[in-house]
């Protein structure tokens, strides 16, 4: 177990050290001239050509690709992602500001798709082939194929134009919260229905469950001891997934409600050309899926120890 967790842990540092690279590469590989963009941003005013250069040398745009890089990469070990180059201000009080208000609309909409999709995936498991499940599996390929930002659309048009129930836009109370949740709620419940309810038949199949109840094993037992272990790897694993892209899903849910977060930071950011802004939500996004998923092989290896034998 210990040599597979030391495993894991060198694929994140591989994946983190990739991303880094990559990232840097195309913002500074990007068209057009960076100090120019930055200086226009910045004072909003007639350039000089002195005042072009003066932006260049203190973002570092005159030296080359890899002393950059370094110069970046070594406050980035310790999460300092250093200076705003529109602002000049710390980037990371901005993103923290920023992560205060994506992260729990993230977690609201984990939770909205999990109290969803559970009760509604064993439900139509009780009659598989029947008309609960029939109509589980319409809504949850229904809620799949919606793209977010449409469905965010139809419940703003719905609830707080034709209804006038909630707000559309903004974050000033926990209701402002409410829509943009439960869009990202909707299109986890949509995944995670097809998964639990596929798992939970799938473990209901196996070949040795019968000569298990013959033995006069109780139901409840051979639900707890023997399906819902089966049933949970898989569902573990796409949990862990839809938390990943659940940051991915906040930050295009958050321009379309209105709402500060990674979203706005991340557009402003591309529209100003910030590079410590722009690099520092990516890296943080990087961050988040190689956590994620470490821990989601971590838990399925413990579920099922068999898996880190075989990777041993």
């Amino acid at each position: 177990m210990i040599k597979a967790i030391g495993g894991l842990a060198l694929r994140v540092v591989v994946v983190l050290s990739g991303t880094a690279i990559l990232t840097f590469a195309l913002l500074w590989n990007a068209p057009g001239d960076l100090a120019q963009t930055i200086a226009m941003a910045r004072f909003d005013a007639l350039l000089t050509e002195d005042v072009i250069d003066q932006v260049r040398e203190e973002v570092g745009l005159n030296t080359s690709f890899w002393q950059a890089f370094w110069a970046w990469l070594g406050p980035l070990i310790r999460l300092d992602f250093g200076y705003s180059a529109v602002t000049g201000r710390p980037v990371w009080p901005d993103l923290w500001a920023a992560i205060t208000y994506t992260f729990p609309l993230a977690l609201a909409g984990l939770a909205i798709g999990l109290a969803t999709s559970l009760p509604l995936a064993i439900l139509a498991t009780k009659r598989p082939g029947g008309l609960l499940d029939r109509g589980a599996v319409a809504i949850a390929s229904l809620g799949a194929a919606i793209p977010a930002y449409w469905l965010g659309l139809l419940l703003i048009l719905l609830f707080a134009v034709q209804l006038g129930w909630l707000p559309a836009m903004g974050a000033r109370t926990l209701v402002h919260a409410v829509l943009p949740a439960v869009t990202l709620g909707l299109g986890v419940a949509a995944s995670l229905t097809r998964i639990i309810r596929s798992s939970i038949l799938e473990a209901r199949g196996q070949p040795f469950l019968p000569a298990i109840r013959r033995r006069g094993v109780r139901s409840k037992a051979v639900a707890r001891d023997h399906i819902a272990p089966h049933a949970a790897i898989p569902v573990v694993t796409v949990f862990g997934l839809e938390l990943a892209f659940l940051l991915e899903g906040a930050v295009l849910v958050e321009v379309i409600f209105g709402r500060p977060g990674l979203g706005t930071f991340l557009v402003t950011a591309i529209t100003a050309r910030d590079f410590p802004h722009v690099q520092a939500v990516v890296v943080l996004t990087a961050l988040v899926f190689v956590v994620v998923n470490l821990l989601t092989d971590i838990i399925y290896r413990a579920i099922d120890p068999r898996i880190g034998t075989e990777d041993a």
